[in-house]
């Protein structure tokens, strides 16, 4: 199973680990979608910003 992650709100006035995790996620612009893994790692940094981020399971 993966994760369909779109970043939907800008980093700007964020905590920079926050920042960080939304460039480790590979988003860059608002509406930008990455599809990743589903495993502990990848859920952790989607915990940190999942004010930021939507979130779909996507089976392929």
């Amino acid at each position: 199973m993966k994760l369909q992650v779109t970043l939907k709100k800008s980093t700007i006035g964020c905590l920079q680990k926050q920042i960080d995790t939304v460039k480790a996620l590979g988003l860059r612009k608002i509406g930008q979608t990455v599809v990743k893994e589903d495993n502990a790692a990848i859920r952790g940094q989607i915990f940190v910003v999942k004010h930021l981020v939507d979130v779909v399971e996507v089976n392929e």
